[in-house]
């Protein structure tokens, strides 16, 4: 796939540190991987580390960047993760005190940025299958919700399993599931399907992030672990300091979604 130059991952980070893109990163840089972002305090970072290996389906870990830097070296080493998100969520022991387009304010020599799997790679392949993805078409940010199950808790990291859900036949199922499977640093395999009271969602039509989307008549909702969980979970263990994206408003790297399929891998000599 070619890409015009305004469609490259570096390009469209340019793009958002210069507040040309401040919206949902959906469709950007397409056949790139984009991540979910997480900033701490060093003091509370090695806790962190360890609730993201306890739950790897709602945080697989990508990337750790070194104390006090804002260079993913590894997924992306010429961009900077204070401008280069197109909306961000800060919060104060607990509490959101902000939702800036920019973090450089809140920037300290202390922090320490995690970098998780996003499931707009999974979506790119579902989507490449001919399923389509009842948000992207109904033009709205994926909903996503809090849930009655708990993660593993790490120190003062506990809290809810939030989701995202995505609706399909069933007679798409054993596609689906095989699909996102394949990209386990990417969520995965869905964690629930049917009934959303059975994870304690009372209402499809009101996510507690994102947009509602239509469930049409012959679908039933699919849902995957989301990695906006470790925004509900900062809320509950109230670090100092946390800065995430806002969600659906992900970092842009410069990873091919096909570098972590694992059937890609797998079939190569």
């Amino acid at each position: 796939m070619t890409l015009r130059a305004a469609q490259t991952p570096a390009a469209e980070r340019l793009r958002i540190r210069a507040g040309e893109h401040t919206g949902p990163t959906s469709g950007l840089a397409p056949g790139f991987a984009q991540a979910n972002l997480a900033i701490l305090p060093a003091d509370d970072s090695l806790d962190f580390l360890r609730f993201c290996v306890r739950n790897p389906k709602p945080c697989p870990l990508l990337e750790v960047t070194d104390r006090g830097s804002p260079h993913p070296t590894a997924l992306a080493p010429d961009a900077d993760l204070r401008t280069d998100l197109p909306r961000y969520r800060v919060f104060r022991d607990g509490q959101l005190i902000s939702e800036p387009t920019d973090i450089t304010d809140y920037w300290r020599a202390d922090l320490v940025a995690f970098l998780l799997g996003c499931s707009f790679t999974f979506e790119w392949a579902l989507a490449a299958a001919g399923l389509p993805i009842a948000h992207q078409v109904q033009g709205v940010n994926v909903p996503m919700y809090v849930t009655n199950r708990r993660c593993s808790p790490a120190g003062a990291f506990d809290g809810p399993l939030v989701v995202s859900m995505r609706p399909f036949p069933p007679d798409a199922f054993p596609q689906v599931i095989e699909i996102s499977a394949r990209f386990p640093v990417m969520h995965g395999a869905p964690v629930h399907i049917g009934d959303p009271t059975e994870i304690g969602i009372d209402d499809l039509a009101a996510p507690d992030f994102g947009d509602a989307v239509r469930v049409g008549v012959d679908e039933v909702p699919v849902f995957w672990a989301c990695g906006v969980t470790p925004q509900a979970v900062a809320i509950e263990a109230r670090p100092s300091l946390a800065i995430f994206h806002a969600p659906g408003h992900m970092f842009v790297t410069d990873r091919r979604h096909v570098d972590f399929d694992i059937k890609e891998s797998h079939d190569r000599p």
